[in-house]
């Protein structure tokens, strides 16, 4: 008996139905996250390039609200959600009257961690439900080919026929699922462990950024004690 694939999955059953359509809107979301994630990552590294000579400047000219003003420019950039965080703390405890240096650079420290937990997590979204597709996606094809063969050996018992012609055909149909989960599957897998390469290089960087505006701070804050014991 030759069928053709549009045959069988034209004769698939209710279950192997519902296989297919889990897959499919699991396939369809997957696609969205691997295009939000894509534009996103896109767009936080050509900021973050535009952003550093901009902060640079700002930085050597002394002009924080300057360098606060400029990050809220490039919304999208890693860094310059990070940076700013520190920046407007930094801003906002130098006017304090009762903060002293040290707590200005322990606070500027706990804003930036804070802001590159917050920032991590934000640019995680989407990649939790990749795994969850990836890993889960071939099981749920190999439940309606187990069902699939299932109807098909009962099929063959209840009409006395025996033989492989009798349950290739049920085989063939029920085997589309599996082909169908792993199609879904290995895009998902493939695209989350891309994405996670990306995120842990947006990590580094915005772990080195805070590093290096810390540096900063403790340099001012340094020459805010020069000043003072000189007076």
């Amino acid at each position: 008996m030759n069928m053709s694939l549009t045959e069988m999955v034209g004769n698939m059953g209710v279950v192997a139905w519902g296989v297919v359509i889990t897959l499919l809107i699991c396939s369809i979301y997957s696609i969205s996250v691997m295009i939000d994630r894509w534009r996103s990552y896109r767009a936080a590294r050509k900021q973050s390039l535009e952003f550093l000579p901009n902060l640079v400047k700002c930085l050597k000219e002394n002009q924080l609200e300057q360098a606060v003003e400029t990050s809220k420019k490039y919304n999208k950039s890693h860094i310059a959600k990070v940076v700013s965080a520190g920046l407007m703390e930094f801003v906002l405890q130098k006017h304090e009257a009762t903060s002293t240096s040290y707590d200005i650079v322990g606070a500027v420290g706990r804003s930036l961690e804070m802001s590159s937990a917050l920032t991590a997590a934000e640019m995680k979204k989407g990649l939790g439900g990749l795994a969850t597709i990836g890993s889960t996606a071939p099981f749920i094809g190999l439940f309606g080919t187990v069902f699939g063969i299932i109807n098909a050996f009962t099929g063959m018992a209840a009409t006395g026929s025996g033989g492989l012609a009798a349950v290739s055909a049920g085989i063939a149909e029920a085997l589309v699922t599996t082909a169908f989960g792993l199609l879904v599957a290995i895009p998902a897998v493939m695209a989350y462990n891309y994405f996670t390469g990306q995120l842990e290089r947006f990590q580094i960087e915005m772990t080195n950024s805070s590093s290096e505006l810390m540096d900063f701070f403790l340099k001012k804050r340094e020459a805010i004690s020069h000043g003072h014991g000189s007076r």
